[in-house]
């Protein structure tokens, strides 16, 4: 694979999206992936239910949001953020992307400065029955995995506050939040998403 120098991103920790060889990266994309945790015992296969989680990009211009994109609005207005699709059923779990998010960086508009990239459950289960959720930045141009934040344990909400790329020093970054929240869809969790701008 080469150079491949991927981050493996702690909760609250950033890292810049500009290229080793400092350049600046164009197109980026947020993958987000998630496996149904495993039940045991006979009534596994009767409890066995589909998770649909729904990946979310929220645009903001300063505190104000601006723009999202997800599974019923899957380009952004301006054309620089698009949802490759809505995936009902999450991963089988070979650890590939189960919902992905394009952001064209060099498209962004100026007065854009952070999309935050939010998991909800959209049929309503909690954490507690998905396991091995992950966010992780790649360049779209290569392939090759920038940064990877995964999501430990599981926990009764319906829904997290991923990450979220924004304008720092002419450049951008990414920065994992991790944070959990409530809500079936991302209209539910802007005021948990307002604590992190």
């Amino acid at each position: 694979m080469g150079n491949q120098m991927s981050v493996n991103l702690s909760k609250g920790q950033k890292v810049s999206l500009s290229k080793s060889d400092g350049g600046a990266l164009s197109v980026v994309r947020m993958g987000l992936g998630w496996q149904a945790a495993r039940r045991k015992g006979f009534l596994a296969r009767l409890t066995a239910r589909e998770i649909d989680l729904d990946a979310s990009a929220v645009l903001f211009a300063g505190q104000q949001p601006v723009d999202v994109v997800f599974f019923n609005h899957l380009v952004s207005d301006d054309g620089s953020v698009r949802h490759t699709g809505d995936n009902l059923v999450g991963g089988a779990g070979q650890g590939g992307d189960d919902e992905s998010i394009q952001v064209d960086l060099a498209r962004v508009p100026v007065h854009i400065d952070q999309i935050v990239f939010t998991v909800n459950s959209f049929t309503g289960q909690t954490f507690e029955e998905v396991e091995n959720a992950f966010c992780r930045l790649l360049d779209d141009s290569t392939g090759q995995e920038l940064a990877r934040y995964s999501l430990s344990g599981g926990g009764s909400h319906t829904a997290q506050i991923m990450a979220k790329v924004f304008r720092s020093n002419g450049g951008w970054e990414m920065a994992a939040i991790g944070t959990p929240a409530q809500g079936r869809t991302f209209e539910d969790l802007m005021p948990a998403i307002a604590a992190h701008l």
